[in-house]
């Protein structure tokens, strides 16, 4: 089977636009929801031994508020998931005042303390400023070196996929109302390694075919090209697929961050690398059809059993 990228090449491009603009407009309609790894405060990790509903949990925290104003409905999240565990967010308490909260918490029922954190405001807004310095630092490094390795306009073909990766990976998180901490960002620095490993193989099949002599125009060579390598990267990205939703699956909630980001970002960077990254490289390089103008009629003249091939 042949995919004719080229051939519709606008309509690609133009999916990709859509839907990393849907994905920044759920960032400024919804946000992200940050952690206590970002913001700074307390997070409280506690199973109950029997079912609590979500409004007795919050009326009880609103009295317990008039004593630890860190508890008040502005300043708290509480999130209820499975096996009767309860999540309390705050802002940030004295160690007084989390002992005191922990011994008030015994009226709702028996439980156990699953887990308890305590991040600083400005150690938060440290991590906020080396999250997004690790990003820009990738993006440069990728930048350089596909520029050595193969041209500048292959370069800013690249990072222009790991943006659109990255921005939809993001926008999917803020969809699904994920909490965004510290392995959500190592989830977005491994689908920029992930995304642009795709996309070297193709382009690396590019430069290769641009060696040979050829009596195809450019762009039925990169088609050609991203033919060649498209069941290979499709079979890796399966295969990396498989193993992510089993760790989705039996997990647990600590990985759900981690785990939903990196599948977002591998179905989007599977999808760019062979329907974005391609036709970017032909948009920029669209005078190389000069240079591999097609001799077909004067070579195959004489000979009426060209092979067939299926076109997509």
């Amino acid at each position: 089977m042949y995919i004719n990228v080229i051939k519709h090449a606008k309509k690609w491009v133009a999916l990709s636009a859509t839907v990393a603009l849907l994905s920044v407009g759920m960032l400024f309609v919804k946000g992200l929801n940050y952690g206590i790894d970002f913001t700074g405060g307390n997070l409280f990790q506690v199973k109950f031994e029997n079912a609590l509903p979500l409004g007795e949990v919050n009326g009880f925290l609103d009295k317990l508020s008039v004593n630890i104003p860190q508890l008040n409905s502005t300043s708290r999240k509480v999130q209820i998931s499975e096996d009767n565990n309860i999540i309390i967010r705050t802002q940030e308490m004295s160690e007084e005042q989390k002992n005191s909260f922990l011994k008030d918490l015994e009226s709702l029922g028996t439980y156990k303390i699953e887990k308890t954190e305590k991040v600083g405001a400005s150690i938060g807004q440290e991590l906020k400023s080396s999250a997004v310095y690790s990003l820009v630092i990738g993006a440069v490094l990728i930048t350089l070196y596909i520029t050595m390795r193969f041209e500048f306009k292959f370069a800013i073909a690249a990072v222009i996929t790991l943006i659109h990766d990255v921005v939809i990976a993001v926008g999917g998180i803020s969809m699904l109302g994920y909490e965004v901490n510290t392995p959500f960002i190592a989830a977005v620095l491994t689908i920029l390694g992930y995304s642009i490993n795709d996309t070297i193989v193709v382009f690396d099949r590019i430069r290769e075919s641009l060696k040979k002599k050829s009596d195809l125009t450019f762009g039925e060579l990169l088609d050609k090209s991203m033919n060649q390598v498209m069941i290979r990267s499709l079979n890796t990205s399966i295969t990396t697929l498989l193993a992510v939703v089993a760790i989705l699956v039996f997990g647990g909630d600590s990985l759900r961050t981690f785990i939903g980001t990196l599948l977002i970002g591998i179905l989007a960077g599977t999808y760019s690398s062979i329907f974005l990254a391609t036709p970017l490289v032909y948009f920029f390089e669209k005078n190389r059809d000069d240079k591999y103008e097609p001799k077909k009629e004067e070579h195959h003249e004489h000979h009426g059993d060209a092979k067939e091939k299926i076109v997509v």
